[in-house]
C-alpha cells in the first residue's frame, strides 16, 4: 500500500539540497513535490525502468542493489534519510540501472527530474553538491567490485560489518537487514554468511544477542577485511 501526500517544501523537516536552491533561484513554486510513504519490502524504484522523478528520503531505510544471476541480488549500498535517488537522467542515462526497496517504512519526496536537471544546469553550487553525492556512490561501487572479485568470504563479512558500524555510526547496533539481506551485501550464499558471523563470534571478535551485534574486535575486522 501507498499513501500519497502532495506536500510543500517549506513544511519539510529536512531542507534538502534542491529546495535551497530552487529557493535561491526562485523557483521554489515549480518544485511541486510528492511525498510518498511505501511500506516496508515494497519496491521504490526498479532496475530498467524509465526515471521521470528524483528522490528524496525523508524517513525510514531502504536498500539498493541489483538482480544478480538465479535470482541471487547484490546490495549495493543501505539508503537512509537525505540520500538521494534516481539522479541518473542529470548525467545522460534515462533508466535506472538498479533497484530499491524499502527496509521499513519509508517516507520519501519525488520532484520532476527535469526540473532537477534545469537546476544542476542553472546554479553551480547545486551541480557540485550533486557531483559529489554521485562521486561518492560510484566511490562505493568501484569498492564492492574489489570486493567481488577479490576477497575471500570472511573478508567480505567483515566489509559489510564495518560497513554497518559506520553507517550507523556505532560497535553496536541492531541489524536492520536480515541475515540473507547481509549475505546479499556481501555478494556470498546466506549459509556462508551464518557460517561466518559464528566464526567471528566463536573467535571474540563479535558478538550475537538475537538482532544485536557488538563488533569487540574493530582492529581485526579491519585487517581480516583488508586481508580479504
Amino acid at each position: 500500500m501507498r499513501t500519497v501526500r502532495h506536500e510543500g517544501c517549506a513544511a519539510c523537516h529536512l531542507k534538502c539540497d534542491i529546495y535551497l536552491t530552487a529557493i535561491e533561484m526562485q523557483m521554489e513554486a515549480d518544485l511541486e513535490p510528492i511525498h510518498i510513504v511505501y511500506k516496508k519490502h515494497e519496491t521504490i524504484c526498479r532496475q530498467k525502468t524509465q526515471i521521470t522523478h528524483a528522490i528524496v528520503m525523508l524517513d525510514g531505510s531502504a536498500k539498493m542493489y541489483i538482480d544478480g544471476l538465479n535470482n541471487k541480488n547484490i546490495i549495493l549500498n543501505i539508503l537512509l534519510p537525505s540520500n538521494y535517488i534516481g539522479l541518473l537522467p542529470v548525467y545522460g542515462i534515462p533508466e535506472s540501472t538498479y533497484n530499491v526497496a524499502a527496509l521499513s517504512d519509508c517516507y520519501t519526496c519525488h520532484i520532476d527530474i527535469g526540473l532537477i536537471s534545469t537546476l544542476y544546469n542553472s546554479n553551480q553550487n547545486f551541480m557540485h553538491s550533486l557531483n559529489q553525492a554521485f562521486g561518492k556512490s560510484v566511490s562505493a561501487i568501484m569498492r564492492k567490485l574489489i570486493s567481488l572479485n577479490q576477497k575471500q568470504i570472511r573478508g567480505k563479512v567483515a566489509e559489510s560489518l564495518l560497513y554497518l558500524s559506520a553507517l550507523y555510526d556505532a560497535t553496536r547496533f541492531i541489524l536492520s537487514i536480515t541475515r540473507k539481506e547481509l549475505a546479499e551485501l556481501s555478494a556470498i550464499s546466506e549459509e556462508n554468511a551464518v557460517r561466518v558471523l559464528t566464526e567471528f563470534k566463536n573467535e571474540g571478535i563479535i558478538d550475537m544477542n538475537g538482532k544485536e551485534i557488538t563488533l569487540k574486535e574493530m582492529a581485526l575486522l579491519e585487517t581480516i577485511s583488508a586481508m580479504g
